[in-house]
């Protein structure tokens, strides 16, 4: 009843005229990304206690930088992840992941750590949580504690999560068992969100979904597990809990029994949107240290101004940094929309991100020689990150999970939304625009419709038209293979068995999972684009990034698409360089960076 009565005070209150609310606006969020910059300082200056040097030492030591986590705590983060009806400052996740940028921009240990899966574990209860168990999480977090989240790992998508928890007993009298190897901070951590079986069933309701006070727990029931080795992310406390017949508080289920797989589902909306939005700073200063090797050593015996391919590397990369904030972006605006397709793109986001990233790196990394073995110096921080990065896909549901939530929904959405619907959506990309404020309970993992796909469609049509003035030529046939790549993935996929375990999880559903994914991609790049004309932001409205993200994409598509001139790719580097020399973000937003 307390939470519906909150529910109605928060529509509510999203019914009033909107006001210049200093939480919700453009200004204060940018005044508070610039505060965490002023804060963290120059990261490339060896005697500034939370630069690179210092965080390289703490990761040698395999210990949390505690100096880093103490300005995280004088800044209040904790007060991001709590929804502002519960007194925190969390009204929207496309900010939220902007605001956690500049901490992975610096070390994912300390952005993952610290603060993301403090984030994902409340996603939980603010989406099912009674009021107490609300005001309870929100009072920790914003007293400077933790929340832990134990999954269970849908698909088992990494093989050494596949331990899980059994909640057995009735009412009044359930215990909790079982051990669970990796849980981020489940040592530092006074409230656990907990997923464990609750039914020896089959079926999706034979999971439960608990939130327990660590505290009250009684101590010789609770066990905490050493630590789990990792190459990557070594400052994050990534350790385990056993329960043995632990009784867990009538009060301790977090929505209703049996539901477990299902809030889940709600929650990875949310989650599997922002965190892949906020490991973008990492590949952001992969690039960054990329540019600064080459701007001081040249590649391959040449000044990187006289190195074609080095040129073009470079400019690859910083366009798929693109292509994933596009994606990202979408994401996490639909998810404060309330878009039943939110589970759809939060999933594509989760897969396609980490593989973009990834490949992003691995081509970085011939640049830079030898010197991507270095541990310490000035480029220490790039091998870092190299191994940072894959960890920040793990501890949750893996690849396979995520083509799994998307691979059901193929059949449906090609049937009755693909080549059909027109765009009716342009808040998705908007990159500074308002939104309402985010409603955990709205928050979706099955598909209406598919707006990015309508987009798609438009933006070729547009095109056609001439819309793309000068690089209409350019962008014509490259819309038209898009535009047919959606065609014959509409008729593969129409194919599919509606909702059958055939479509569920099979080579063939994946790969066209995969190529759905790629196709979501150009659509949110064509989106941002469109939408961006006549703005103040004239790289992102011109064509050049485009036709360069566009093409990348086709050829993981393995479309064919016409030679083009080299004119694209060189104004692209030459974004590049002016952001690398005036010190601001690789991503869309361009943001000035501490230096």
């Amino acid at each position: 009843m307390a939470l519906t009565m909150l529910g109605m005070q928060e529509d509510q209150a999203a019914a009033r005229p909107r006001t210049a609310d200093p939480l919700h606006s453009e200004a204060a969020v940018v005044a508070r990304v610039a505060d965490l910059e002023r804060r963290f300082g120059d990261p490339w200056d060896p005697a500034n206690p939370l630069g690179h040097a210092a965080i390289l030492a703490a990761d040698e030591r395999g210990l949390p930088q505690a100096e880093a986590e103490q300005l995280l705590d004088d800044f209040g983060l904790n007060a991001e992840f709590v929804p502002a009806a519960l007194g925190g400052r969390l009204v929207r996740a496309d900010t939220l992941a902007r605001l956690l940028r500049p901490v992975f921009r610096r070390d994912q240990a300390l952005g993952t750590g610290y603060g993301a899966f403090s984030a994902l574990a409340g996603a939980s209860v603010w989406a099912a949580g009674n009021r107490a168990q609300q005001r309870w999480a929100a009072d920790l977090l914003l007293g400077g504690g933790r929340l832990a989240v134990s999954y269970r790992e849908l698909a088992h998508g990494n093989a050494f999560l596949r331990d899980e928890f059994t909640l057995s007993g009735g009412s009044g009298g359930r215990v909790l068992s079982g051990t669970k190897r990796v849980i981020i901070n489940a040592d530092r951590a006074r409230g656990l969100v907990i997923v464990c079986r609750s039914s020896h069933d089959p079926g999706s309701r034979s999971h439960s979904t608990l939130l327990l006070d660590r505290d009250a727990l009684p101590a010789d029931r609770v066990r905490d597990l050493e630590r789990f080795p990792m190459v990557g992310m070594r400052g994050c406390r990534m350790t385990g809990l056993e329960f043995t017949d632990c009784p867990v508080p009538e009060d301790g289920l977090l929505g209703e029994e049996g539901h477990g797989v299902e809030l889940a589902l709600r929650s990875f909306a949310f989650t599997r949107g922002i965190l892949p939005s906020m490991v973008l700073g990492g590949g952001d200063t992969a690039l960054r240290t990329a540019l600064r090797f080459a701007g001081s050593h040249g590649v391959g015996g040449r000044a990187v101004e006289r190195n074609p391919q080095a040129r073009r590397t470079l400019a690859g990369a910083f366009t798929d940094l693109l292509i994933c904030d596009c994606l990202a972006l979408v994401s996490t605006r639909a998810a404060g929309l309330g878009l039943g397709v939110t589970g759809v793109y939060a999933a594509a986001t989760k897969y396609l991100l980490p593989i973009l990233l990834h490949d992003a790196v691995h081509e970085l990394s011939v640049l830079l020689g030898s010197s991507i073995y270095a541990r310490d110096g000035e480029f220490g921080i790039f091998q870092k990150h190299v191994r940072d990065l894959p960890v920040t896909s793990l501890g949750r549901a893996g690849a396979a999970a995520a083509l799994s939530t998307i691979s059901p929904e193929l059949s449906a959405l090609a049937r009755r939304s693909w080549l059909v619907d027109r765009p009716s959506n342009r808040a998705l990309f908007q990159l500074r625009g308002e939104l309402p404020t985010l409603d955990f309970r709205r928050l979706k993992a099955f598909a209406a419709d598919d707006p990015l796909c309508a987009e798609l469609v438009a933006a070729a049509e547009s095109i056609e038209d001439g819309g793309a003035g000068e690089s209409s030529a350019v962008l014509r046939p490259i819309g038209r293979h898009l535009v047919a790549e959606l065609r014959r993935l509409r008729e593969a996929c129409a194919a599919l068995a509606p909702l059958s375990r055939h479509s569920l999880a099979n080579p063939h559903t994946y790969a066209l999972a995969d190529r759905y994914t790629l196709v979501l991609a150009a659509a949110a790049c064509l989106g941002v684009w469109r939408h961006q004309q006549g703005g103040r932001d004239t790289f992102l409205a011109g064509s050049d990034w485009l036709v360069t993200a566009l093409l990348r994409i086709c050829t993981r598509l393995g479309i064919g698409t016409p030679a083009h001139a080299p004119g694209p790719e060189a104004e692209v580097f030459a974004e590049l360089s002016r952001r690398f020399t005036q010190v601001s973000s690789f991503d869309l937003y361009d943001t000035p960076l501490a230096s």
